[in-house]
């Protein structure tokens, strides 16, 4: 039995990999600050403290060992520090979530494999992860550090839209308004349902061959953003959703917000080798395509009115560009 520390564990990704590790039989904890965004299984163990209070941690978890610390909550190389300060000499394998959206953008080949090099001039976000990253290639070469760096692209589950307007775009869809989509919407996107990264997730815990390596997990379902956009509007009752569609460039001079996400990510086809991964983790494949996974979506959102968030701002926004783009032909 493997003694796994999650740090999160509530998360979209994290909570996945929590239930797949209780399904394994491993011995799980969770530190978090309690407010769990998703419900734990009644085995798992709770350790309430913020992971930004290195006293606090210090004191709920004493002098504990764990075969695992799977640090879902580091976003930037100070938190990865504290974090080495905290567990180093502590954990047999330290495992960080980096990001996929760690490798260069535009891409200057498909597909994307762990040797591809990490740049991405477009997304603070992503080059923090870079920066995170270094810090642990580091003390592993330096000392010995049993470090393991996993790199999601973007996973789902019931309560997480992909697009870029979440609950907006259903509700636009719903009642006839335009729904912007970036680019032409032929773009290739990887999109991977978290129970499915978790097999693959889980599969590299306690995995010596794992130790000083990286790791993309994703899927290999690469749908446009047209079919994603589609799936959701036929989940939502839609035959004939009004899609808009704009340049990546043009959402980011009207909403600066929206920016690094589309130009430093989204914008892109984005195809990912995962050989390396499953040649440790046989068993992992995807199981949930899309179009299974946006029916799981609005079934969710649905029955959970609470869910059916409309961002006033956003909704706005999409009206603007609605315009702009008809105008311009």
């Amino acid at each position: 039995m493997t003694s796994i520390l999650y740090i999160g564990g509530t998360g979209t990704i994290s909570a996945a990999c929590v239930r797949r590790s209780i399904s394994l039989g491993h011995r799980v904890a969770v530190l978090n600050r309690g407010s769990a965004r998703r419900p734990l299984p009644p085995e798992v163990e709770l350790i309430e403290a913020d992971i930004r209070d290195a006293d606090a941690v210090r004191a709920a978890i004493g002098d504990r060992r764990f075969d695992v610390v799977a640090e879902f909550l580091a976003f930037t190389p100070e938190h990865v520090a504290t974090d080495l300060d905290l567990f180093e000499g502590r954990t047999g394998q330290y495992v960080f979530i980096s990001s996929a959206s760690a490798y260069e953008k535009p891409p200057r080949r498909l597909p994307v494999t762990e040797s591809t090099p990490l740049r991405n001039p477009f997304w603070q976000y992503s080059r923090d992860k870079i920066a995170c990253e270094d810090v642990l290639v580091g003390a592993h070469r330096e000392r010995g550090l049993p470090v393991t760096i996993v790199r999601p692209s973007h996973t789902y589950d019931e309560r997480m839209l992909p697009t870029i307007g979440h609950w907006t775009d259903i509700a636009r869809m719903r009642a006839g308004k335009p729904v912007i989509v970036h680019g032409d919407g032929t773009s290739l996107w990887t999109i991977t349902h978290s129970d499915d990264f978790a097999v693959a997730f889980t599969g590299l815990l306690g995995n010596p061959a794992a130790i000083g390596e990286a790791f993309t997990i994703t899927g290999t379902h690469a749908p446009t953003w047209n079919q994603i956009y589609g799936w959701l509007a036929d989940a939502a009752g839609v035959a004939s959703p009004d899609l808009v569609h704009v340049a990546s460039d043009t959402i980011a001079a009207f909403e600066p917000e929206l920016g690094p996400t589309l130009i430093g990510d989204k914008a892109h086809s984005m195809v990912f080798d995962v050989s390396k991964v499953t040649e440790l983790v046989p068993e992992f494949r995807t199981t949930v395509t899309f179009d299974e996974g946006a029916r799981r979506i609005l079934a969710y959102h649905d029955a959970n009115p609470e869910a059916q968030v409309v961002d006033e701002g956003r909704d706005a926004l999409f009206d603007r560009l609605a315009a702009h783009a008809r105008s311009a032909g």
